[in-house]
């Protein structure tokens, strides 16, 4: 093929990716692919909240209508489309749509200049990332076995910081905090006093409890306190983060831009978007200019580890204040198949793809043959 000259969209595909026999859908990942009519592919990622195909329906729903259009206008694109859905939500199934959307077309403006995405943001910063380990799932362990799983990945992995997560039942608020708190002092403990930090209560507590376990986080030295209370109690959030002096984070639930500056009217001063929820990358060059104007810290929420992640260390790469570290929270290598050469943590960090687009080497035939 020789060097494209047009960057006219040839077709959009949506589609689930099933890595193991007998994936349930919620387990399975949601990708797009987007063709030119030169033969420029560019891949994104939906949200994976069930599975993502909420998301994938929306795609599937625009895909003809951007037959014929140019990927260089992601920005227009993505606001008509936006506003075509915007009673949907706009926030979920809509933004998650349009962030798979806006990194495929990314990766495809990358592709087309033949420059790294971090590149076309204005440069890179810093072409290595640290990263923290970000364990889950622990309000359904006992002490012991949250203990096991975060020494687990301190050892293997080298961090440099682990974030512990209750991804609990959010239907039920206060249900074991002096376990929490014993869980909270026992980590310290392993780690040791120097090394950093962080607890997410997923949204938990009451704002009582909020700020007794916020006390103890404060006491054991943790570096954040992230979504003390449910997502949508934006007031709540604001006052927490106010009388504490722990740094309050929230932001992984937040869909628009309009709903991160409310955020951080309500006094919140670390936000956490996840650009395969709202936005993509466009959304979080959004994000970040928002932040650098208010004073506050980006730090994205991330949890898929190939397109998704890969993307996100492109945006950090362009923060010019970046002040923690990137999410690291799936260490399964069962994705791996399908991309040749993803960024592997090593010594606490990964390095920032620097081939064409996203950076990614993609084996669609192997996506295809997986394709739900």
């Amino acid at each position: 093929m020789g060097v494209p000259t047009s960057t006219t969209i040839k077709s959009v595909e949506a589609f689930q990716v099933s890595w193991e026999p007998n994936e349930p859908p919620g387990r399975r990942t949601a990708f797009i692919r987007v063709t030119t009519t030169d033969g420029i592919v560019g891949h994104g990622e939906a949200s994976p909240m069930m599975g993502g195909e909420h998301s994938l329906g929306v795609v599937r729903d625009f895909a003809e209508s951007l037959v014929g259009l140019d990927a260089l206008d992601h920005a227009i694109i993505f606001d008509r489309l936006m506003h075509k859905y915007i009673k949907l939500g706009p926030e979920g199934a809509v933004t998650g749509a349009l962030a798979a959307l806006d990194i495929a077309l990314w990766d495809i403006k990358g592709k087309f200049f033949n420059q790294p995405i971090h590149q076309l943001l204005g440069g890179a910063w810093r072409k290595e990332i640290p990263f923290y380990s970000s364990v889950g799932n622990n309000a359904f362990r006992t002490l012991d076995e949250t203990l096991r799983a975060v020494e687990e990945r301190f050892k293997s992995e080298t961090p440099a910081l682990i974030k512990f997560r209750q991804d609990g039942d959010r239907s039920r608020q206060d249900v074991d905090v002096p376990g929490d708190i014993a869980k909270i002092k026992a980590v310290r403990k392993l780690v040791g006093d120097g090394f950093p930090l962080a607890f997410d209560a997923s949204n938990l507590y009451s704002v009582g409890t909020a700020m007794r376990v916020g006390r103890v986080l404060e006491e054991e030295g943790y570096i954040w306190f992230e979504e003390p209370v449910q997502h949508y109690n934006v007031r709540a959030m604001g006052e927490i983060a106010q009388r504490l002096s722990i740094t309050v984070s929230a932001g992984e639930q937040t869909y628009t831009t309009q709903a991160l500056v409310d955020m951080i009217n309500a006094g919140v001063r670390m936000v956490q978007p996840d650009l395969i929820k709202m936005g993509g990358i466009t959304g979080l060059m959004q994000c970040m200019a928002i932040c650098h104007a208010h004073g506050v810290e980006l730090v994205p929420h991330q949890t898929q580890p190939t397109i998704g992640h890969v993307a996100n260390l492109h945006i950090l790469s362009a923060i010019m204040h970046l002040t923690k570290p990137a999410e690291f929270a799936d260490p399964s290598t069962r994705m791996h198949v399908a991309f040749d050469n993803l960024p592997k943590p090593q010594n606490g960090k990964f390095v920032v793809p620097s081939g064409p687009g996203l950076g990614l080497s993609i084996n669609d035939a192997e996506l295809n043959k997986r394709r739900s």
